[in-house]
């Protein structure tokens, strides 16, 4: 199988978002072929290069996102008639929808609501195929789109009858933001990626995210039928709207209504959807994914480096608390550190280990404002007259001498501690997992999804939850012996990367099986292949219809013993035509 690995931001480039779950998806799957298309997000990005790829890595084609250069096409009067059609009437969709950001609508309008926004979906596919065909036969849109034509073009979709007052009182800076802004988006389209022997020729699109990484699989999907398959993390919407909270209102809601029918036609177009967590896939949901369509596939890790920790005896100081992450504000070490305050009030021998390092200088200034909180609750203590100090809180960062790897980090403590406000999947609680600890975690994020049973979870913002449950685990060694090998036999079983590659491997399989991509194969001679494109695939309906399975248990004519003519005509009259030509 030829699968075009669809990134932005992220593999193959060394800092890129992903990449390593993405080197490992590929790396597993050693018997398919990969091209991947990777958008990149900066200059920066691309000067640090790129990590050792795969010989299964066929190819690799990338685009920067963060420029494009004019490439001096000059459209004729047809062509230019062409784009102010589309782009007016993409225009227009985002101006009816930039009120969309309201709360649901009830159950009772919900069916009524769906119904309105069916034909709306329709014109935003529309107009942003017809902009695809229009680059595709004429050449980049990067000129047409940083044109005059398109920001009076948006000013006037902002003016018609019907726009909302937010629309209406845009600006000429605020239009020509917007404009800035759907120009960097649309980029995709203008790529030289969709011939026969790119996108065309694959078997299989798998977008690593949405949004611009998921636009070249839409295209491939609409020119050539390739079907697509997208998956989520973190969802792209969501970060486009914490994003956007600077920007003035109508800026705010134009972008937010672009990204929203973009998504919303990605979830619409993509065979399958497979989110890593349950927050992702309520997400999805809510932007109109088909929940037959979904199937969550939680990200894998290795569980090598931390497998002689979590199989060997407990030998931490039994009263010793780990943290281990990035230190930034969304961590709320502030709390912990006053939860610990609590604690040694009921456990004085306690101890508390903070280890990670700051994420920039927001990170740096966090962690000093930690440290001087932690010297002021916490004054060094001696056991005696002639003996120097030490403070119960300990900062250090991993790879240093107290904690070299991650799993000697997990190691020195008996409970391990999140206290995260804000956390989409909590990498640092499934490696305590592997390593057999008992765990406190908050309820953020997908941390009651990992977690299941095996650990304790508080409330966030909590400190005396937080001390409460910790002190519940330092006096009672049975119970968090039980819970850590608990943690540690539901992350073999659910967060490894095993697990992630075969569930990939599976999907792919099943996907193109349900979507065969039509199309003619040639030998060396140019001339077509017999029996290149097996006969299923020319066969008309689902191969999951009850009918078409009740006709392969009992046995297809190909198979020996055939099925009686009258049952076989039967479930061949039963099987619906195709949805749509390919």
């Amino acid at each position: 199988m030829r699968v075009g690995l669809l990134t932005e931001g992220g593999y193959p480039y060394v800092d890129g978002d992903a990449g390593l779950w993405c080197d490992r998806l590929v790396r597993g799957l050693g018997q398919h072929e990969f091209d991947v298309y990777a958008l990149s997000r900066d200059e920066r990005q691309e000067a640090q290069g790129r990590v050792p790829l795969p010989p299964q890595v066929r190819r690799v084609r990338t685009a920067p996102l963060w420029t494009a250069e004019d490439d001096g096409t000059a459209y004729g009067r047809r062509a230019r008639r062409r784009f102010t059609e589309a782009y007016g009437e993409l225009a227009a969709v985002l101006c009816a929808g930039s009120t969309e950001a309201a709360p649901p609508a009830p159950a009772a309008r919900a069916e009524r609501a769906e119904e309105t926004s069916a034909p709306q979906a329709d014109r935003f596919a529309n107009a942003l195929y017809g902009l695809a065909e229009l680059a595709r036969a004429e050449g980049g849109l990067a000129g047409a789109l940083r044109s005059e034509t398109a920001v009076r073009t948006l000013e006037r979709a902002c003016r018609a009858p019907g726009a909302p007052r937010t629309a209406r009182e845009a600006r000429v800076p605020e239009l020509l933001t917007v404009a800035a802004h759907l120009e960097r988006a649309l980029r995709p389209l203008s790529l030289r990626w969709y011939e026969d022997d790119g996108l065309g020729s694959a078997d299989l699109c798998h977008a690593t995210s949405g949004g611009a990484a998921a636009l070249p699989g839409l295209l491939a999907r609409h020119f050539h039928g390739v079907p697509l398959l997208v998956t989520e993390h973190r969802v792209r919407l969501r970060t486009h709207y914490l994003a956007a909270t600077d920007a003035a209102p109508a800026v705010r809601a134009l972008v937010a209504a672009f990204h929203a029918r973009l998504a919303a036609e990605i979830y619409r177009r993509a065979e399958r959807i497979t989110p890593g967590n349950a927050h992702a896939r309520r997400w999805q949901e809510r932007c109109g994914a088909d929940r037959a369509r979904l199937h969550t596939v939680h990200p894998g890790m290795d569980a090598t480096p931390f497998t002689e920790v979590g199989e060997a005896p407990d030998t931490a100081d039994p009263g010793t608390l780990v943290w281990v992450g990035r230190i930034e504000p969304a961590k709320d070490l502030v709390s912990l550190l006053h939860a610990f305050a609590q604690i040694r009030t009921q456990a004085p021998n306690a101890r508390l280990r903070i280890l990670g390092a700051p994420t920039g200088a927001e990170g740096a200034a966090y962690l000093a404002h930690c440290r001087a909180l932690a010297a002021q609750l916490f004054p060094d203590e001696a056991e005696g007259p002639h003996a120097v100090g030490d403070n119960p809180v300990c900062f250090a960062e991993i790879g240093g001498p107290e904690a070299p790897t991650p799993a000697e980090a997990y190691a020195s403590g008996a409970v391990t501690v999140l206290s995260s406000v804000v956390e989409g999947w909590p990498v640092s609680l499934v490696e305590a997992m592997l390593c057999a600890r008992a765990t406190v975690s908050t309820d953020v994020g997908a941390v009651v999804e990992v977690i299941g049973g095996t650990g304790l979870v508080v409330p966030p913002r909590n400190p005396r939850a937080l001390a409460e449950a910790c002190v519940a685990l330092l006096r009672d060694p049975e119970r968090r012996a039980r819970l850590g090998a608990a943690a540690r036999a539901r992350a073999l079983e659910l967060f490894t990367v095993e697990q992630n590659v075969a569930a990939f491997h599976r999907l792919y399989l099943e996907t193109v099986a349900r979507c065969p991509v039509r199309r003619v194969v040639l030998d060396a001679d140019g001339e077509p292949l017999p029996f290149a494109v097996p006969a299923e695939a020319r066969m008309a309906g689902r191969w999951t219809d009850p009918a078409l399975r009740g006709v392969a248990r009992r046995g297809a004519g190909w198979a020996g013993q055939r099925a009686p003519v009258r049952a076989r005509a039967a479930a061949v009259a039963a099987v619906p035509g195709v949805e749509g030509a390919r």
